[in-house]
């Protein structure tokens, strides 16, 4: 059985990456969605349980379970403590991608289908080089300033002072784009289905 490639889908905050992601999703192309599957693995990676109540201690346990409330309060503002606790999480999702990965292959092949590629869809993708390992090619899914401000002051509700500061703690879209194998712009003005297009044809016409 052929091992599918994988395209790494990346964006700032607001940018429209899980929107285009679902799209994708829509057309058929698995899509693993890494900060959702990371907040199941908590409760599901006995490994990394044990990883984080050894890093934060046994009070971050609420009936077995990690007390996200608790941890997130435990690491905020503790930099240092933040990057010991991704250097296990990180490692975790990558474990659980390859299982999820090699689960479609299957489901694939048993459907007698071909499974040109999955999507793995990650906010940090190129900030962190063992995430980005993963992937074949990357996206980077960019949008204005002004319409990633507005998009996420709608969705979340937030002044537009946090969206700023949540804005500059991450990557700028230059420095994604600058490694990107394909850009789609979400920024309402040019279409978004012919782009996605664009990008499935080149990634099954490179294999």
């Amino acid at each position: 059985m052929k091992t599918a490639r994988t395209l790494g889908c990346t964006g700032g905050i607001g940018s429209g990456k899980s929107y285009v992601s679902n799209i994708f999703a829509q057309l058929g192309y698995p899509v693993y969605y890494s900060d959702d599957r990371a907040k199941l693995l908590y409760d599901t990676d006995s490994v990394l349980l044990q990883q984080m109540v050894g890093l934060l201690g046994e009070d971050i346990l609420s009936d077995g379970k990690i007390n996200r409330k608790v941890m997130a309060s435990r690491i905020f503002g503790d930099v240092e403590l933040l990057r010991k606790v991704e250097s296990y999480v990180h490692p975790a999702v990558l474990r659980d991608f390859h299982n999820w990965k090699h689960e479609q292959e299957i489901e694939c092949a048993q459907k007698g289908q071909k499974l040109d590629f999955v999507m793995f869809e990650s906010a940090i993708l190129l900030e962190s080089p063992l995430v980005a390992s993963c992937a074949d090619k990357v996206l980077v899914v960019s949008a204005p300033y002004e319409l990633r401000i507005e998009r996420v002051m709608a969705r979340d509700g937030v002044a537009r002072g946090q969206v700023e500061e949540r804005i500059a703690r991450q990557w700028s879209d230059a420095q994604r784009e600058a490694l990107a194998d394909f850009i789609i712009f979400a920024d309402s003005k040019r279409a978004l289905l012919p782009q996605i297009a664009d990008v499935i044809e080149k990634m099954k016409g490179e294999e």
